[in-house]
């Protein structure tokens, strides 16, 4: 008699848990959104996949992880989702728009236009970004429905207080409701008016992934993926906008390295030390194309992103990092900082000029940071001045800054290649 093969047992709790927590961080922006096409309401869209997350947090350390657990939340949420609008005083109208058989959802009747975006993520941007809301409360909003990020991790890349967040995103969520905004694509002057949130929230959920705030890893490339997706719909739905396409080139660029970002042990690995034969020259090339549009279609001065697309195009035609045209960089970055002036920006001025002109008059700069009180807990600001003052012969001084910019990071990897940098002071 052959012997029947015996069920794979179910994971420990702990296990189960950490890779729930993996996949839902992972799905729930796809998540989401799906659900919102159907229920028209993001609010709910997010209770909904939180509901799915519970399920799988009781379900799976019992009966094990499913074959595709990106699939079995979304089809959880989804039902949920059909259950409520069953539930609804126009159940017979809302039941006929979703149907019966839940993996033919259909898609809500709009109205026919040569623009319309057919792609639930960007919807799910669009319609955060409502003008309803304040510049602050829709990319926060949608910084933690498309990016999945904490409160926390959105508070790092605004610079400001955990509780501002946190209640930005409540209180975008209660506006929505309450003046019944629903799931929908916007078109003509209304897409236009939506636009510059749009674009912050894409760069925003990029750089998260590019170099994440918190945890154990130093890039999170799915985040990356799906912004650069994004930039390149975008691209394609409105060919004439100059920032729209110098977003893309400037993601093109970025994303060209990361490959190289990181060591055989998942180590960061800095950009004069890269080894830029691992650069993707392919995505290099489409950044170039993208650039191009962006200047084409540009008239008048250059905008935010046409600007970094540049600097960024001037590290990417630089086969070694002293080939660099580091006196350009420096130039773009005034144009930059004088377009939307930003301590962040005259930081990032800083290490442009230090290589251009010297150490010294960039630490100048640093230095006039130092009170700036959107900086005070931003661990680059120590980080820079740190190696700023280690090119200068000032080590003592360097390795207290690095050991600084160590307590103020997050990210562990991160952490670690500071704390190293410290230990070199000697």
């Amino acid at each position: 008699m052959t012997p029947q093969p015996t069920p794979s047992p179910a994971p420990r709790p702990d296990r189960a848990a950490e890779t729930i927590e993996t996949v839902f961080r992972i799905e729930s922006p796809r998540i989401i959104a799906g659900v919102a096409r159907v229920v028209r309401d993001v609010g709910i869209a997010e209770e909904l996949a939180q509901d799915a997350l519970v399920a799988a947090l009781e379900q799976w350390p019992r009966d094990g992880v499913p074959d595709n657990p990106g699939a079995w939340l979304t089809a959880t949420a989804r039902n949920r989702a059909v259950d409520l609008v069953r539930r609804r005083e126009n159940y017979a109208r809302k039941l006929a728009e979703i149907g019966r058989d839940l993996p033919t959802v259909s898609d809500p009747e709009e109205p026919a236009d040569p623009d319309d975006i057919d792609d639930d993520l960007l919807r799910l941007v669009f319609t955060a970004c409502h003008p309803v809301l304040s510049t602050e409360a829709r990319t926060a909003l949608t910084l933690r429905l498309l990016g999945g990020l904490t409160t926390a991790e959105i508070a790092r890349a605004f610079l400001v207080p955990e509780p501002t967040v946190a209640q930005r995103i409540v209180r975008a969520k209660r506006t929505l409701a309450t003046k019944n905004i629903a799931f929908e694509v916007p078109y003509g002057p209304d897409r236009e008016a939506r636009l510059g949130s749009v674009l912050d929230v894409i760069y925003l959920v990029f750089n998260e992934g590019y170099a994440a705030t918190a945890g154990d890893d130093w890039l999170r490339p799915s985040l990356c993926e799906d912004a650069l997706r994004l930039a390149r719909v975008l691209s394609a739905l409105m060919p004439k906008e100059p920032e729209v396409h110098g977003l893309t080139a400037l993601l093109e660029f970025q994303a060209s390295r990361t490959a190289a970002r990181t060591g055989p042990a998942g180590e960061p690995v800095l950009l004069k030390d890269q080894n830029r034969a691992r650069w993707n020259r392919m995505l290099i090339a489409r950044g170039v194309t993208a650039l191009g549009r962006a200047e084409a279609t540009s008239s008048g001065a250059p905008g935010p992103y046409l600007l970094q697309a540049a600097i960024a195009a001037c590290h990417a035609h630089a086969y070694t990092y002293e080939e660099t045209d580091w006196p350009r960089i420096a130039l773009l970055y005034g144009l930059l900082a004088a377009r939307t002036p930003s301590p962040v920006v005259e930081l990032n001025r800083a290490v442009a000029v230090s290589m251009a002109e010297g150490p010294g008059p960039a630490l100048a700069i640093v230095d006039a940071l130092t009170d700036d009180p959107a900086l005070r807990d931003y661990h680059l600001l120590p980080s820079v001045r740190a190696d700023l003052l280690s090119r200068l012969g000032r080590r003592t001084e360097a390795r207290a800054e690095f050991e600084r910019a160590a307590s103020l990071t997050r990210n562990e990897r991160e952490r670690e290649l500071l704390l190293r940098r410290a230990a070199e002071q000697t």
